[in-house]
């Protein structure tokens, strides 16, 4: 038995649902996102890493562009200082655009497992299927002059550094981030190890259906994020015709039966739905309601239904610092028309 205590407000980790991978491995079936430095300071939000595991969470999800990881941690080496196993905790990194390529994947990993003060990741992911790069806090309109569309070649020179990490038991699964169909048919034509994971945007207003059935029907689990709509994203990633997801109607009207906040429904529904959504907040009465909204009771078959009618295909994670000089729009990134945009 560990030593470490739960929060007396805190949820039984037991009671929150589980996805399995096909490894056969669980993975909590909510986490907690660590992607705010637009807004929030690092110590902010390994702080809210240290409460949310105090209140249950064992699933974070970080990457090395937050430019937190060092901090996070801190926090974890002291909840497991404090008696918490790590094979009790899930967590999740990402390596940036520029250190894709054969070494830098390598590189990438040892200096997040040293920030993170660990001996191996759960789940690493490429966190972008393209090697463009663009400085923290950039606006919108900045271009990275050498951004170039996806290479397959070169994602997979790529992908074999992700499974060596695998091989040298640094990394237990691997998988992808921001990928497409035809981006992943091509990952599953060539990987030697096929990926576990596929981390996407995900909400009612973006439920992305025929890619998350993709994913599902290969054996890949899809974690969302922005699984609320993302309030606090980076002002370069708003737009006038964005929609708000937890002023729906529909998501108001179930969180008000509820009693609860309609950030709650919309993590309920993805947790439902059979993703793994990974809300952020730095605030304990959100990330506990969160956790709380993810054991408790399940919505209606007619809620779940109703949620289902109020997709409005409003992507708001855009991408365009993306974007290569040849691109169209911010849709050449996602390949809106079946194909890999050149």
């Amino acid at each position: 038995m560990s030593s470490f205590t739960l929060a007396s407000d805190g949820v039984d980790p037991n009671c929150v649902p589980t996805r399995t991978l096909s490894t056969g491995a669980k993975i909590p079936a909510i986490g907690l996102g660590t992607f705010g430095s637009d807004r929030f300071s690092g110590e902010a939000i390994a702080a809210a890493v240290k409460g949310a595991i105090a209140v249950g969470y064992r699933h974070i999800d970080c990457a090395a562009v937050y430019g937190n990881e060092h901090l996070i941690g801190s926090a974890l080496q002291a909840v497991m200082a404090g008696g918490l196993p790590r094979e009790e905790l899930w967590i999740t990194s990402k390596v940036w655009n520029d250190m894709h390529g054969e070494g830098d994947v390598l590189l990438a990993c040892a200096r997040t497992l040293k920030d993170l003060k660990l001996d191996y990741l759960d789940l690493y992911l490429i966190h972008w299927p393209f090697p463009n790069y663009h400085a923290p806090g950039v606006g919108v309109d900045s271009r990275d002059p050498h951004a170039r569309p996806y290479l397959h070649e070169n994602y997979m020179k790529t992908w074999r550094q992700m499974e060596r990490l695998v091989t040298a038991g640094l990394v237990r699964h691997i998988g992808t981030s921001n990928m497409t169909i035809p981006k992943l048919k091509l990952l599953l034509r060539d990987a030697q190890i096929k990926p576990a994971c596929n981390e996407m945007e995900l909400h009612p207003h973006f439920q992305q259906p025929e890619l998350f059935k993709f994913v599902v029907d290969n054996g890949i689990v899809p974690i969302g994020f922005s699984p609320i709509g993302s309030p606090t994203r980076p002002d370069r990633d708003k737009t006038r015709d964005d929609t708000v997801d937890i002023e729906d109607p529909v998501i108001v009207k179930i969180a008000q039966r509820l009693g609860v906040h309609p950030a709650v429904v919309c993590v309920k529904w993805g947790v439902q739905r059979g993703q793994v959504p990974i809300p952020f907040s730095v605030y304990r009465e959100q990330y506990l309601s969160n956790l709380q909204g993810a054991a408790s009771d399940p919505l209606t078959a007619e809620e779940m239904q109703a949620i289902a009618g109020i997709d409005k295909n409003c992507r708001l994670i855009k991408g365009q610092v993306f974007l290569w000089e040849s691109a169209k729009d911010w849709e050449d990134l996602w390949d809106v028309k079946g194909e890999i945009a050149v």
